[in-house]
């Protein structure tokens, strides 16, 4: 019986990380480029807890990391202009106190001092690694699709917009960001086209979480029934036992 209830706490367990992830998926579902992320799983053998003629050895279901769908989602216009949206595959650049991250998040700003940074402040990049720097005196601010910014006739700079070979390398880092992990570097992503006055909405589907999260409630329920259940039949084995005697 102690087996049963192993293999079940196992499973509860992963039950309650997978409720976690669904659940800030739906939290995130209005977040500018949010991208969804569902629980990976594996099972790994264990020694039985006592073996009375039973499987050897037995098996437990283990939380094996976070897989993250980096599919784009839709764009909204919201003619801000320092909006910036991604269509295909690509990511800004800015940098922290922490080093260089990378983001979908285009909902940019400009501070004091005429930078356009993160709405946390962070710097965003331009691809020769330098902060994006404008001049409120000079006028509007375009942006075309390769990421070249101007005022009037004369070009600021270009926004940095890059790609990875292997996207499980990125780390969520916080504030909408990524951390790279590897050593490998970014490279420059020319298919990606920025556009001005666009973001990106989170590709979290809300109809589909839902429906997932009623699933997972119905298995850690019915999981904690079978635990009860195995938990019962010990309990009146060990009575009869006792009685028996």
């Amino acid at each position: 019986m102690d087996n049963a209830l192993y293999v079940g706490l196992s499973r509860q367990m992963t039950l309650r990380r997978e409720l976690d992830i669904v659940a800030n998926n739906i939290a995130n579902a209005d977040t500018t480029g949010f991208k969804a992320e569902s629980l990976m799983l594996e099972t790994a053998p264990r020694a039985p807890a006592r073996t009375f003629g039973g499987p050897q050895p037995i098996k437990f279901v283990l939380d094996s990391g976070v897989a993250r769908d980096f599919t784009p989602g839709s764009l909204h216009k919201t003619d801000a202009p320092f909006d910036l949206g991604i269509e295909g595959m690509g990511f800004f650049k800015v940098t922290t106190a922490d080093g260089e991250r990378y983001t979908r998040d285009g909902h940019f700003r400009m501070d004091d001092i005429g930078r356009i940074t993160t709405q946390g402040g962070q710097a965003v990049l331009d691809e020769g690694g330098g902060e994006v720097t404008v001049d409120p005196q000079k006028g509007p601010v375009t942006i075309a699709t390769d990421g070249t910014i101007s005022q009037g006739a004369e070009r600021i700079g270009k926004v940095a917009v890059v790609r990875f070979d292997t996207l499980s390398v990125l780390e969520k880092a916080g504030d909408n960001l990524y951390r790279n992990t590897s050593n490998a570097q970014p490279q420059a992503a020319p298919d990606a086209r920025v556009h001005q006055g666009m973001l990106e909405s989170s590709n979290v589907n809300t109809v589909l979480e839902i429906t997932r999260m009623m699933e997972v409630t119905r298995a850690y329920e019915s999981m904690a029934k079978m635990m009860d259940s195995n938990a019962d039949l010990s309990r009146r084995s060990i009575e009869r036992m006792g009685k028996s005697q």
